[in-house]
């Protein structure tokens, strides 16, 4: 198998895997009108307990510390990836559904080709932008047509959708700088480095936000499931799979994700899955397939 297909199978597990943060983000904090877990707790426990593990993990592989240079891209890419993205994503799914979140998300990808050629200073082919961008065009139309909240000139607009937008660049500039560091380390060593880097933060508000009242079991399901997984394991394969392949390239596979988390809200979060959503992931599947074979220089 080739270092490329490897990138995308790899870069496909990872998708996989984030593609449940959502509906878990959302079994985690609850909604607005019967909440659970507070979104400050859920974010800042998440990155708190993965922290811990890679103190673990680190010692047991013995890994190298940082040298001096490292510690600026260390803590850009974890403030997009550790405190921003997750915080915004917690804050934003206590005022609309998974599903809804799932789409407005879905740019993602074109953020992160975006952030990945300036900053590996690559030069994606015409054909890449366009299928990239069709795929970008189908999302944003889908949650157009299924969106709720206020219309604003013909589209229908929520409030929170502008969190969603901060998280969506706050995980963007994070996977580009940490898909470069893991150019040098294994992305699982960067990533380890990156929540260890934040303990200091992340620890003393994890315990101020520790939740008083009773919780419900699957509450606290989803906050291991975002903890264990979306911010650890999955960002393991996750960035060496942009490390292997190509950050431009290969971050297109998350126009898959907002599909996936839908599917996967229908029987997490009793959400709905309608013959629209089918046809529009499908139709976003066919464009990641086409960008893919398109020509990147640099």
């Amino acid at each position: 198998m080739s270092t490329e297909n490897k990138s995308f199978l790899l870069g496909s597990l990872g998708v996989l895997i984030f593609a449940l943060t959502l509906p878990m983000t959302r079994l985690a904090t609850g909604s607005a009108i019967e909440p659970a877990l507070s979104p400050w707790f859920v974010s800042f426990g998440r990155a708190a307990l993965a922290g811990l593990l890679s103190i673990i993990y680190l010692v047991a592989v013995q890994a190298p510390r940082p040298k001096r240079e490292d510690y600026l891209p260390l803590t850009l890419a974890a403030t997009g990836n550790v405190l921003g993205w997750p915080i915004f994503l917690a804050l934003g799914l206590r005022y609309v559904e998974s599903t809804h979140a799932s789409v407005i998300t879905g740019i993602l990808p074109l953020a992160t080709a975006i952030m990945g050629a300036l900053i590996f200073r690559r030069k994606p082919s015409a054909g890449f932008w366009l299928f990239s961008i069709a795929g970008t065009v189908l999302v944003v139309a889908f949650a157009w047509l299924r969106g709720a909240g206020v219309s604003v000139a013909g589209v229908s607009v929520h409030w929170a959708d502008f969190l969603l937008l901060l998280a969506v660049l706050c995980a963007a500039f994070g996977y580009a700088v940490g898909a470069r560091l893991s150019q040098r380390w294994p992305g699982e060593i960067v990533i380890c480095w990156m929540l260890i880097l934040l303990l200091p933060i992340t620890i003393p508000v994890t315990l101020i936000a520790w939740p008083t009242a009773p919780i419900p079991l699957p509450s606290w399901g989803g906050f291991f499931y975002v903890s264990l997984l979306s911010m650890w394991l999955g960002m393991f394969v996750w960035y060496r799979a942009l490390a292997m392949g190509d950050v431009v390239r290969v971050s297109q596979l998350q126009l898959i994700q907002p599909f996936l988390s839908i599917i996967f809200s229908v029987p997490l979060l009793g959400e709905s899955l309608d013959a629209m959503t089918l046809i529009f992931g499908l139709a976003v599947i066919v464009t990641v397939f086409f960008a893919k074979r398109m020509p990147i220089y640099g």
